[in-house]
Parts: C-alpha cells; structure tokens; sequence
C-alpha cells in the first residue's frame, strides 16, 4: 500500500539548516527612522563611503545607457578581471568577480562544504561567516578575541587544531576594526592545515594600509604552495555600495574555475562591472578617501574615549563602541533622533554597536547624541 503523506506546508518544505538560520541584519530602515523622528537621517550602520564614487564612476555608467542596456553583461566580466590582474600582478583567470564579496563567500560554501565540514572564524564576527556555512549543513566554531580586541593566538592555534575545511578570516575584523600584524596572520597561515582552504577576507583593507604594520594579504599568500582566495569589495572605499561588486583572488586557477561552476550567470551587471573599472582607474580619489576617513576615525574614538565610552581600536571606517547599555536600546534612541547604527547582538557584545564614520558634521551630531544616551541611561 502506497504511504499517505501528509500535506506540505511552506514551513515543512524548508530544510531544516535553513529554518535554523539567523537571518541577516542589515539595520534599522532609513525611511522608517526618519518618519520616527521626523529628522534627517544621519545612516551610519552600513560602513559606507560617505564622500562618494569617483566623478569617473557617473561617466562611465552614463557612457554605458547611452549605449543601452538591452543586452546581457560580459558574464565572465573579462575586462574588469584583467583590470583587477593588472593592478595587483595575478593573471585573470585567477580571479572571481561577485555581486559584492558575500556572494563569493556564498559560492565557495556551495563549492567546497559539505554536511559536517567544519569552518572556523572569528567572533565577533561578520555574520555570514556563519550564515552561508550554516546555509549548507556545515558546523562553525568561532575564536574569540582577547579582552582588548586582539588577536589570541593560543584560541586560534586549538581551533585549527580541530581540521577545519574552511577558515574565514577578516582583516581587518568587522566588527571591531581591529587588525592582524604581519607575523600574526603568518602565524594564522603556519597553523592552518593544509587540507583546509583559507579564506582571507579584506572588505576593508583599503582602510587599513596607511598603518605601517597592516599586511598586503596577497604578499603574505603568494608564495604558498596550497589552496586560499583573498576577497575585496568596490563597495567600502571605493564607494560602490548600492551597484555590488567583488571580487577574489585565488592561488590558482582551478579554484576559480570550480566557483564558476555554482555562480550565477551575468552576476555582476555591466554599469558594475564599468563602474568598477572606472573607479580602480581612480586611484587619487581612493587616496583622498581614505586620508579624510583616516582623520575622522582617530578624531572620533578620541572623543568618546575622552567622553569615558571604551571604543576598540580600529583600522577600518567604523567603531566598535561599549555603551555600557543594551545595544537595541541604545540604537533605538539613536534612532529618535534620526541616526542609524547597527545595534551588536552576538553574545558578550550585547552592549556594543558599530558605528560607520562619516562627515565630520554628521560624526559631531553622532558623538553629542551618542554620549547624551549613554549618560542618561534606561528610565
């Protein structure tokens, strides 16, 4: 006799790694904010680029719909992969293009993980890190950092210790900003075993290089006879946020091949992919960027050390801030009065958020208004 089954629902049809997820957090909605409190909105919870593309940038996508946008994208994107080659010496065919570095991430879970692998990042961390591992059945263990935000290598040495077949690892950490040396991200590669494919992850390293001891990943990497990607985005210092693109640099060209097999056709549009090339064209805005961003991240935490705020130290274009209150309280006054943070809920950091830099205006209104919550406190 055949078997009855029951009726699906939407909710049974759901595998269970995925009903068990965390969803992601982008933040608060800007519109809704504003509505809230009737303010101008002051959006600091995406570590975006608050001076903008390069002038190049706007040329380059007005060029493109003069031309027309009817056709498809190059879905290899041949002329950004050899532009990103070019400026960092590695050939195209060692290079992975994304709709933003999380959609590689995403690709190297699907092409490398399966049920039971083990993956090992950082906590805190970015969530998807552990999301995407998660998304396909894999187990994630996370290394602490020490009580000051370094790196404890002691914690990550056991971990590694335990096989992972993945390691994420950021440099620098978001959400802390904090950063790797030279000789600890050698130590990190030295302890890696060589069955496992290491995933350095530098969204933010643009930020970063201005300080003397940041090391080039990809100087660190080069020479290493077994498998790792290096990941960069478009969208932190180059300011191409709201058009996605990313890219990885890989040890060879087999890896990139075996991510092409689980990528997205044309997953990079063609205004991204010539934005793109228009904006690394552009190295003096880069620079000026990330000058005015340098300035306004040490003028910044300064000021809420000196308001008695304990703030991690940074080498990115957010702060990691205790507020000594529950961060969704903290955010949602913030909110109130019109400013955006991502409130921090990974256990142990319940009491921090992560604040973008902006303007120096708009940083002035996000110290005042910040200090005056947290001096206050819960009623």
């Amino acid at each position: 006799m055949s078997q009855v089954l029951e009726p699906a629902t939407s909710a049974s049809l759901v595998r269970r790694e995925v009903a068990d997820l965390p969803a992601y957090d982008p933040g608060a909605d800007p519109d809704e904010v504003a509505a809230l409190s009737g303010a101008r909105v002051i959006k600091l919870s995406n570590n975006e680029n608050p001076f903008g593309a390069s002038p190049a940038v706007a040329e380059a996508m007005r060029l493109r719909l003069t031309d027309g946008v009817s056709r498809y994208p190059d879905p290899t994107g041949k002329r950004l992969a050899e532009a990103i080659g070019k400026s960092l010496d590695v050939s195209a065919e060692r290079v992975v293009l994304g709709n933003g570095s999380e959609n590689i991430l995403e690709l190297l879970c699907q092409a490398v993980l399966d049920p039971g692998d083990l993956v090992t990042t950082q906590a805190p961390g970015f969530s998807l890190h552990e999301i995407f591992p998660r998304m396909v059945g894999a187990r994630v263990e996370k290394v602490p950092v020490t009580a000051e935000f370094g790196f404890d290598a002691a914690a990550w040495c056991t971990a590694l210790a335990a096989g992972p077949k993945l390691v994420f690892l950021a440099n620098p950490c978001n959400p802390t900003g904090a950063m790797l040396s030279a000789g600890e991200l050698e130590r990190i590669v030295a302890d890696t075993p060589e069955s496992a494919l290491l995933v350095l992850d530098e969204a933010y390293c643009e930020f970063a290089r201005p300080v003397p001891e940041y090391p080039d990943g990809l100087a660190v990497l080069r020479g290493l006879d077994r498998p790792w990607i290096v990941l960069r985005t478009f969208s932190k210092a180059y300011g191409l946020a709201g058009i996605r693109v990313g890219f990885g640099v890989a040890s060879d060209a087999a890896l990139i091949q075996a991510l092409d097999r689980v990528r997205t056709p044309y997953n990079v549009n063609q205004l991204a992919q010539d934005a793109a090339i228009a904006a690394l064209g552009d190295q003096a805005h880069l620079a000026e960027t990330v000058r005015r961003t340098g300035l306004e991240l040490a003028r910044v935490a300064n000021r809420l050390r000196d308001k008695g705020l304990r703030v991690a130290p940074s080498s990115a274009n957010f702060l990691f801030i205790d507020t000594g209150h529950s961060s969704d309280w903290v955010a949602q006054e913030l909110h109130r009065t019109g400013i955006v943070v991502k409130a921090w809920r990974e256990p142990g950091y319940e009491n921090f958020i992560r604040a973008s830099l902006s303007t120096p205006e708009d940083n002035d209104v996000f110290v005042q208004r910040l200090t005056e919550i947290c001096a206050k406190g819960p009623r």
